[in-house]
């Protein structure tokens, strides 16, 4: 997919915006920018600055002009503000090839290197979440993780854990996997070890993130947690009626290996026991 960011100049958002995105390296995703007004100028030195810092290099950016042809020859507009989109809606541009970063991203053109870092970080997560990229990170349970888990917990499931049994639980030693899109919530996943196994307690998903590989990412870092730890085995439980998780966690590894009775209630129902087992790859070596 060939990615076409616009803004006023092409010196200042867009560039941020395609350098950002070609970074990433998403397979099969191609990015450039054009402005509405260009002339052939550089990118702006506090882009480039802020770029720099997280490591991307756009050095060579030169500033270009919308034309119909760039317009025809990519298969999607990201408009950095509405403005820009009306533009291109004048010039005869689809409106379903057209889109706006974000609701649209301020212009910093005359701000200091922190107005600059603000519009950068703005455009780097309009584009995580546009591009629905997935971000795990194990939590140092702070009060806002706490609330996001206690909250999801309430939608998830009939039994949910209060925020003080959560933070109950991370002081006795649970490990917490917080998943992101962008600067959202959208899930985590508990694990307790004992020795060399391990158990997960919980793993949920905001229902507005599902299906977007969410739960995939959080069991690959619990994957990681127990090679590093090697671990013998990863065991968790899921609702019998539950076919989707099932079907997941067996895409993923996990194979069934018991039930327990009446583990569930509201509705009372047996929990299907489901482990991973890494003992052979972790002594192959």
């Amino acid at each position: 997919m060939n990615i076409l960011f616009v803004c006023t100049g092409n010196t200042c958002r867009s560039p941020m915006a395609e350098g950002y995105l070609n970074s990433k390296k998403l397979d099969g995703v191609v990015a450039v920018s054009a402005g509405i007004c260009a002339f052939g100028e550089p990118i702006s030195q506090n882009s480039y600055a802020v770029l720099a810092e997280k490591g991307i290099d756009m050095s060579d950016h030169i500033s270009c002009p919308v034309t119909e042809a760039l317009c025809n020859e990519v298969d999607k507009i990201i408009c950095i503000s509405p403005s820009h989109k009306e533009i291109l809606l004048g010039y005869g541009v689809a409106e379903e090839k057209l889109s706006v970063l974000g609701g649209g991203i301020a212009d910093p053109y005359g701000g200091d290197i922190e107005t600059y870092r603000k519009c950068r970080d703005e455009i780097f997560s309009a584009i995580d979440t546009l591009f629905n990229e997935i971000k795990v990170t194990k939590s140092d349970m702070t009060n806002l993780d706490a609330k996001n888990i206690a909250e999801l917990e309430k939608v998830c499931f009939s039994s949910p854990w209060s925020e003080d049994a959560i933070h109950e639980s991370f002081n006795n030693g649970t490990a917490f996997f917080v998943a992101k899109i962008g600067d959202d919530f959208a899930g985590y996943c508990g694990i307790n070890t004992v020795l060399d196994e391990g158990y997960i307690t919980n793993i949920a998903v905001k229902p507005k993130h599902r299906k977007k590989g969410v739960a995939s990412s959080l069991l690959k870092e619990i994957d990681t947690l127990a090679k590093g730890k090697n671990l013998s085995f990863v065991s968790l439980e899921v609702r019998l009626s539950n076919a989707p998780a099932i079907k997941l966690y067996e895409k993923l590894g996990y194979t069934p290996e018991g039930e327990r009775k009446n583990f569930y209630t509201n509705p009372l129902e047996n929990a299907l026991i489901m482990t991973k087992r890494f003992k052979d790859e972790n002594t192959s070596h």
